[in-house]
């Protein structure tokens, strides 16, 4: 198992498996871990809600889970990933459609 930290918690990003693409990052604890294994889909522990969710649980955009990795330090996973639609809240296919400009304000790119 992974080293979870203070409040119980082990970052996880998930990958998109044909295109090797950052799609979210979030947060398991042992209750998602176990979910997602028994379940084959990405279960998370939400800090701000305070639970375990499914990611795609109302919006049917799901992530079937193809393997999860460990890092080196224990501390972070990867989970190799399958998404049945857009990996964002925000409809865009990964949470990483902005970046910080040179005069430091966000701009959209890539192809969400």
């Amino acid at each position: 198992m992974p080293r979870f930290d203070s409040s119980g918690l082990v970052t996880a990003v998930a990958i998109d498996r044909t295109s090797g693409r950052l799609l979210m990052l979030a947060h398991m604890n042992a209750d998602a871990i176990a979910r997602t294994r028994e379940t084959g889909f990405a279960h998370f522990w939400s800090r701000s809600r305070g639970r375990l969710w499914m990611k795609g649980e109302s919006s049917g955009h799901v992530l079937r889970v193809i393997e999860i990795r460990v890092d080196c330090d224990q501390d972070a996973l990867e989970l190799t990933v399958e998404a049945a639609g857009p990996a964002c809240h925000t409809m865009a296919q990964s949470c990483f459609y902005r970046r910080i400009a040179a005069d430091g304000s966000l701009e959209r790119v890539g192809n969400d």
